[in-house]
């Protein structure tokens, strides 16, 4: 039997009708792909799982003993239906095959096996409609290898429809034996250090643990392969991306003349990141620096004054923002910052798809020829019509708008501009070395001065419903004063049934069917007769408005014009009003916890203290509330991206932000492995700096070319 590697393609290995199957179940190509599809539990022979909690309508794999086999000819309809009771020693799920009668001959009472089906119902019982299975041993060689096999843990494998737990097990029995010897990726002084195990024994015992106690190190080996093999991978994009010639950009009279003009002291933190990305532009290597910082926190003063010394030389900055609301915003904030001696030498432009024709062409005429040194927009500015004289500095807002295809369409647009990346939705350390770690990471924390600070509050109407005309109250109150507020739903009309193109993307909560659905279509409608708001002037805020109107609405409300604006999250980003004192927030736990900080950003940046309240009718102690109740609790928004990582799990907060499906990790844990994610990006950083090409660690650079495959690579190279 020939010997086989990690390379091996599954159709030369299993024969082309089971890697067709593992293909279309999991993405397989390899059998390196194959044998990283890890158990995702292990089941103990006679370990028998709780039946009353299966979830109905998901496919589940169960370990579980047949209690009772019957055959009865069907109702209304030719054929035999088998029924097969089995059961855990608590509950009992029911089993049914048809025109199967010869079945009865293997699933006789008393036999245990693993089950795997789709958990239907019928009549108020659970069953398995044609479930898959695998007996254990018959009895007679059960008797034989009992005590042999009795402690040996059942691995069951992530499966699906079509390729059952087994299956997978059965499929990693046959090629294991032939598995030529795996080169480690790691280096032997820190396999050494961190007491790890060989690569070869970690992949066996993952697989075919003969004892449960061989589980754990296998895993926590295989756990460090990943992290070190995917910090390696992003510190040599890194390395090659510094291998590029950009122009250097030195700071001159233009950048001196603006901070001599401002009227305020920058930060500490503004000025430590200012000093580095001064710094820096003048390497001769393109800059890729991502800027997190809370908002309000002068992120975009950062980024403008990048722009003053890339337009020094005579470069052009291109910033993209994710709106049209948000693109017009920043070009009048960037000229009034600018003042009367810099803007018109400048010449900062605004280029978005909805701006009129005429308007459009002389706008792209001024970017193409160069006199227009700023140029902010949508993804107007990704068009094949418009070009730049010379893109110095591309500046993404709000990275997660955006994907990997964009920003690099942008970036081509120039030879090897700079790129400053912005956000104000904290990463959590750990999810910035895992999805981020080829970006220079900077963090601006302290808030300027004289912030005089929001208070946040729950309206919990699951156990206080009469607050919510407290809250309507208040709104009052504050307009009274002469102040501002806003109001925002998750969705924009919620009588249709249909999802919303604003909505946010959070998962249901319990209690879904009965809760109140506020939509700014039944908001309007709610303040419309409700006898305080008869004299507040309010006005409407969505997604579907066309751009104009959306910046006349959003231009009145800056200008005082309006009292209240009810709106869905179009106003999450960017939207600097600073007599709008507070936000009102409808089916608070609708949002995930960063969405919510971000929203309450939007209030507090002017001289009056910020008042935020959460409207919530989940109940107490489920995880919709939990988040509601953790954006109470803190203001600091990177403490709540911990929380938020806690509470959602990794998945969600990597997204896909390295696009491609193995890019996903498989053992490695962001919030549980943060401790050995940096211990491996240490030991990469060492690897990487004495060998950037790996012409040393050849069983490293196999290790990356399986890993990050060529569309991952290319991702890469684009992010």
């Amino acid at each position: 039997m020939s010997s086989v590697s990690l390379s091996s393609a599954l159709t030369d290995v299993v024969g082309a009708k089971t890697a067709a199957s593992l293909s279309r179940a999991f993405g397989m190509a390899t059998v390196g792909d194959l044998l990283a599809h890890y158990p995702r539990r292990y089941a103990q022979r006679g370990e028998l799982t709780p039946i009353a909690s299966l979830p109905v309508g998901e496919q589940v794999t169960i370990v579980a003993e047949v209690r009772a086999v019957s055959a009865r000819p069907m109702r209304g309809r030719n054929g035999t239906l088998l029924e097969v009771v089995i059961s855990d020693g608590a509950g009992t799920v029911n089993l049914t095959f048809f025109n199967q009668v010869w079945r009865q001959s293997e699933l006789r009472v008393g036999r245990q096996g693993i089950f795997s089906g789709k958990v239907g119902e019928f009549k108020g019982q659970r069953q398995f409609a044609h479930p898959d299975y695998q007996l254990f041993d018959d009895e007679d060689e059960a008797r034989l290898n009992a005590e042999a096999r009795q402690h040996q843990p059942i691995p069951i494998y992530p499966a699906t429809s079509t390729m059952a737990s087994w299956q997978v097990e059965k499929v990693i029995a046959a090629v294991l034996p032939r598995l030529e010897k795996i080169p480690d990726p790691l280096p032997e002084d820190l396999r050494r250090e961190e007491g790890l195990l060989p690569a070869q024994s970690a992949l066996q015992r993952i697989h075919q643990p003969d004892f449960p106690d061989e589980i754990e190190p296998a895993r926590q080996t295989l756990r460090m392969h990943e992290a070190f093999v995917l910090q390696a991978a992003l510190l040599q994009q890194r390395f090659e991306v510094r291998q590029l010639v950009a122009t250097s950009r030195p700071a001159g009279e233009l950048l001196a003349r603006f901070d001599g003009a401002l009227p305020f002291a920058r930060t500490a933190d503004q000025l430590a990141v200012g000093d580095r990305i001064e710094a820096d532009l003048v390497q001769g290597w393109p800059m890729n620096r991502l800027i997190q910082g809370e908002v309000g926190s002068g992120k975009t003063l950062v980024a403008l004054r990048a722009m003053l010394q890339v337009a020094q030389s005579g470069g052009q900055s291109a910033l993209i923002a994710p709106t049209e609301v948000l693109a017009a915003q920043h070009v009048r904030s960037i000229a009034r910052m600018l003042g009367p001696q810099l803007a018109p030498e400048l010449m900062p432009t605004l280029l978005t798809g909805q701006l009129p024709a005429r308007e459009r062409r002389k706008a792209a005429l001024r970017v193409a020829s160069g006199q227009a040194r700023i140029v902010v927009g949508t993804h107007a500015l990704l068009s094949a019509s418009t070009t730049f004289a010379d893109l110095g500095l591309v500046v993404v807002d709000e990275q997660h708008r955006f994907g990997v295809e964009q920003r690099e369409t942008l970036r081509a647009k120039g030879m090897s501009p700079h790129v400053l990346v912005l956000t104000a939705t904290p990463i959590p350390r750990t999810v910035a070395m895992t999805v981020f770690g080829d970006l220079d990471v900077s963090t601006i924390r302290t808030l300027p001065a004289g912030r005089p600070g929001i208070s946040t509050f729950v309206a919990p109407l699951a156990e206080k419903p009469g607050w919510f005309s407290r809250v309507w109250e208040r709104v009052v109150e504050e307009v009274a004063q002469g102040r501002q507020a806003f109001v925002v739903c998750p969705a924009i009309d919620t009588s249709g049934g249909s999802v919303d193109v604003d909505a946010p993307q959070v998962p249901a909560v319990e209690g879904e069917s009965e809760r109140t659905r506020w939509g700014v279509v039944q908001v309007a409608g709610l303040l419309a007769s409700h006898p305080g708001f008869g004299d507040l002037r309010i006005a409407l805020l969505h997604g579907k408005l066309p751009a104009e109107e959306k910046d006349a609405v959003m231009q009145a409300f800056a200008r005082g014009d309006l009292d209240v604006l009810v709106a869905t999250t179009v106003v999450e980003v960017g939207v600097d009003v600073p007599n709008a004192s507070t936000m009102v927030i409808l089916e608070a736990d609708r949002f995930g916890v960063s969405q919510l900080h971000q929203l309450r950003g939007r209030v507090g940046r002017g001289s009056v203290p910020g008042l935020c309240i959460l409207v919530t009718e989940a109940p107490a102690a489920t995880k919709a509330r939990d988040r509601v109740e953790a954006v109470a609790t803190t203001g600091d928004g990177f403490e709540l991206a911990e929380v938020d990582l806690e509470l959602r799990g990794e998945g969600d907060v990597l997204g896909d932000a390295q696009s491609g499906a193995r890019t996903s990790l498989r053992l490695l844990r962001v919030v549980a492995d943060a401790d050995l994610i940096g211990r491996a990006r240490s030991a990469a950083e060492a690897v990487i700096d004495a060998d950037p090409t790996l012409a040393h660690h050849p069983d490293l650079a196999a290790a990356i070319r399986r890993r990050v495959g060529n569309e991952e690579r290319a991702a890469l190279a684009k992010n």
